[in-house]
């Protein structure tokens, strides 16, 4: 029996056609590379903060086993090797997954990429203390279905970090209309505005996958300083959140 999938075909064939890219900081993932530092901060104090560990020592992440799912080129993966955690990363997108290797092959770096979905990995029994969500659940045909199978591959007590986009007036502006119109950083169609999640939204949703909020922020791009940066107000277009799976 065929297993049941929340991937979106047309979604998967937008990153395809841009898996080559993935490591040009000035190509079409340039908005990635830019928010990356950003992402990694608040991923770093979360997960640090969840398991207890001193994000200033060498390896600190060391014995976590960490899922980044929709993982594309691996901007992720790799300071998460690098700060000594077990990594998988998982991509609907055949094309990434090569792309993702051959980069980590040339960094030294010991990744696990796998062409595979949520869903799949959550029905072989696969269990992570973090599931990295991250710019995938605007995608996905079915978010519920999607954010239910994160759950169920969080071992109790595991971390799920999401980020997405909100949706309101300004988001289409910056999110559609800037980023894919004016400044092209990406293909024009990349996002569907529909498809975009308000925080309320998004914390529903995460609630019955079976997950407790205890987070959001919001990621804030400065035009002037060309920067992005953390607000605990300012969730009006890009933000994340955290959840974590109940103990028993």
């Amino acid at each position: 029996m065929e297993s049941q999938t929340t991937v979106d075909p047309s979604e998967v064939a937008k990153f395809e056609a841009m898996a080559a890219e993935w490591w040009d900081p000035n190509g079409k993932f340039k908005p990635l590379h830019m928010l990356n530092p950003c992402r990694l901060d608040y991923i770093v104090d979360q997960v640090s903060a969840e398991f207890t560990r001193d994000p200033r020592q060498p390896k600190p992440f060391e014995g976590l086993r960490i899922l980044d799912i929709g993982c594309g080129g691996g901007l992720l993966c790799e300071p998460m090797a690098r700060l000594g955690a077990t990594i998988v990363g998982a991509d609907a997108a055949p094309r990434n997954i090569p792309v993702a290797q051959t980069h980590a092959q040339q960094s030294g770096l010991t990744i696990d990429y796998r062409h595979t979905t949520a869903e799949d990995m959550a029905a072989a029994g696969e269990q992570f203390d973090v599931v990295l969500n991250m710019e995938v659940v605007e995608h996905v045909a079915d978010p519920l279905a999607y954010l239910t199978a994160c759950q169920q591959l969080l071992k109790p007590g595991g971390l799920m970090i999401c980020s997405t986009i909100n949706r309101n007036p300004k988001s289409y502006v910056m999110a559609i209309i800037g980023a894919e119109h004016v400044m092209r950083w990406l293909p024009k169609g990349t996002h569907e505005f529909s498809k975009f999640i308000t925080p309320d939204e998004l914390f529903d949703l995460i609630t019955r996958a079976g997950l407790d909020p205890v987070d959001r922020k919001g990621f804030v791009f400065n035009p002037i300083g060309w920067s992005w940066s953390l607000s605990h107000k300012d969730l009006s277009v890009n933000y994340v959140t955290a959840s974590v799976k109940p103990t028993p």
